[in-house]
């Protein structure tokens, strides 16, 4: 069985939904992507090293990264001359098999939240302003929701003049309770009264933002330990997780910020924004493979439920869904 067919297999188990989002919200990076992969493989007659050479230059251009592009091509060698393939269309299906296996490594599970069966679920929101992070965190309140767990939203980021605003606007189109004090507030003394408010009210989950600062990274640090200091004295082991929200059509910039913040705290996943609006999707392999950080969830679109799980096949499928298709049929 082809790597293409075993792919097409897994997705089948996924709901058709799904795969379409993924599929509709790349169509940017694989218009791109796939049809710069067409046009090189169109041309050459046999893979050599010229071959090689301007595939480098596709998948940086897609913005995977220059460490794992480098990575993935001498795989793709290597992989060529044993299998001995002399014709440049069947390197695409091996490029999609390598893709796959940069992102999972030796992991098959998907990188589910960490989610508390028993007890408060605290989650801690942190990136730099503008890059959705109040939307995200609107977004994730709907998903749980429909998943029937009560959430509460805490407004952490103080300092940006209307984030408060915006994060209440989004719990009244959520449904879901904000707690705030006045902007300007100390984001701990927020932090406190929100856990205190979740623990009395018996809610699954607490969503906290953070001020999305990044001008000194000290200062930064500083902040987000004193915030965590205050939920994990009063909640044992959280916050569960710290979600860093980065913009997808930033490119590199959003590699740049994941380097800085997880040097700054203990990012334990991405939500990666805005993916439906940029033609360089290859970021979300570059962040998994240099930064060995997990992408958590990604956003393929406006709607509120556009925020979707991150699944590395529905990723890869939604790169590479035309040449796919073709062979399956």
């Amino acid at each position: 069985m082809t790597f293409f067919k075993k792919m097409k297999d897994k997705l089948t188990k996924q709901t058709d939904s799904v795969t379409e989002k993924f599929k509709e919200g790349l169509t940017k990076t694989r218009d791109n992507f796939s049809g710069k992969m067409n046009e090189l493989v169109a041309r050459y007659r046999k893979v050599d090293e010229e071959f090689f050479e301007e595939l480098e230059e596709i998948l940086i251009q897609a913005d995977v990264g220059f460490e794992t592009v480098m990575e993935l091509v001498e795989q793709l060698r290597e992989e060529v001359k044993l299998r001995n393939i002399q014709d440049p269309k069947e390197v695409q299906e091996v490029i999609v098999e390598k893709l796959v296996a940069i992102y999972h490594g030796e992991e098959e599970e998907l990188p589910e939240l960490n989610m508390q069966t028993d007890g408060l679920t605290v989650i801690l929101f942190v990136g730099v302003n503008g890059v959705g992070k109040t939307t995200t965190i609107g977004k994730l309140a709907h998903h749980l929701k429909s998943q029937g767990k009560s959430v509460l939203l805490a407004a952490g980021d103080t300092f940006r003049a209307g984030a408060i605003d915006q994060l209440d606007v989004w719990g009244e189109r959520v449904g879901v309770e904000v707690i705030k004090q006045a902007e300007g507030s100390d984001p701990a003394a927020v932090m406190f009264d929100a856990v205190q408010a979740a623990k009395a009210r018996h809610v699954d989950v607490l969503l906290c933002d953070t001020a999305g600062r990044l001008q000194n990274k000290v200062n930064l640090m500083n902040e987000l330990e004193k915030v965590k200091r205050v939920i994990t004295r009063e909640v044992p082991n959280a916050p569960h997780e710290v979600l860093l929200v980065l913009d997808a059509t930033t490119g590199q910039n959003a590699f740049v910020q994941a380097k800085q913040f997880k040097e700054a705290t203990d990012v334990s996943g991405i939500v990666l924004t805005k993916l439906d609006g940029t033609a360089k999707g290859g970021i979300v392999i570059a962040i998994r493979n240099e930064l060995h950080i997990p992408v958590k969830f990604v956003g393929l679109g406006e709607k509120m439920d556009d925020l979707q799980a991150f699944d590395a096949n529905e990723y890869v499928y939604g790169l590479f869904a035309d040449i796919i298709d073709e062979a399956k049929e």
